[in-house]
């Protein structure tokens, strides 16, 4: 009954989620459930990722295997577990939001735990000891947003950066996110306010800009967002580049 009932709330999750047994502590007790755990890592039914730590892989069905942990999930697991409140870090914020190029052979959190370090396979995963402002946002969005702001720096952010920002935030939280970040930092928030317009808002300055450069707007759906993707690759990762140098 145990081991189903843990497996049918992994299975739930999807893959990709990381647990440890503190995520089935109404369910069984402690060791209880580390031993139905270690049982289903030996039946291949989950994955062992650290001590303690476990994932139901993402599977690629073109390679023909698992793929790697999803580190933020790791990351997340590990907070629920210690009962730490974490906040990814200005460029791990990047990397989660697919605004970097660089390969992540580090992947660091802010926490209000100790400071500490984990090998998962090829990337390390650490959390450093930290006063945390952008954890007590309800929205994971909000503070991503924030901190990729931030590690970016203000001389960065121009049109396109707000674009892909803007592309990369889902449409209805955006209100939210624009509600709840209100205490951010003047220019962060100023940015934020621009990611987040109103569709109406947008329009309008987009055609203030075009009367005043003389363009007309493409007839065809779609040439806005392709315009979008070329800015991002030529602006945001440059970006990325110069400040992670």
């Amino acid at each position: 009954m145990i081991e189903q009932s843990i497996v049918g709330r992994v299975y739930g999750k999807g893959r990709g989620w990381a647990f440890s047994q503190k995520d089935f502590a109404d369910l069984a007790g402690g060791s209880t459930t580390d031993w139905t755990l270690a049982r289903l890592a030996e039946a291949g039914k989950i994955r062992r990722v650290i001590r303690g730590l476990y994932d139901y892989p993402r599977y690629s069905e073109l390679l023909q295997t698992e793929l790697s942990p999803n580190l933020d999930s790791v990351a997340q697991a590990l907070a629920r577990k210690f009962g730490w409140q974490i906040q990814p870090s200005g460029a791990t914020a990047l990397q989660l939001m697919g605004l970097s190029t660089q390969v992540p052979g580090r992947m660091v959190y802010l926490s209000d735990g100790p400071s500490r370090k984990y090998q998962i396979g090829n990337t390390e995963l650490a959390f450093e000891r930290t006063t945390l402002k952008e954890a007590k946002f309800k929205l994971r969005e909000s503070g991503l947003l924030v901190q990729a702001l931030k590690s970016l720096g203000k001389e960065r952010i121009d049109d396109g950066v707000i674009a892909a920002m803007r592309a990369w935030l889902p449409v209805r939280l955006r209100g939210k996110v624009r509600t709840e970040t209100k205490r951010a930092t003047g220019w962060v928030y100023e940015a934020i306010v621009k990611i987040t317009a109103e569709e109406a808002d947008e329009a309008g300055e987009c055609g203030s800009r075009r009367r005043r450069s003389g363009t007309q707007a493409s007839p065809w759906p779609g040439d806005s967002t392709r315009a979008v993707g070329m800015e991002f690759d030529t602006t945001i990762k440059n970006r990325v580049a110069v400040s992670s140098a």
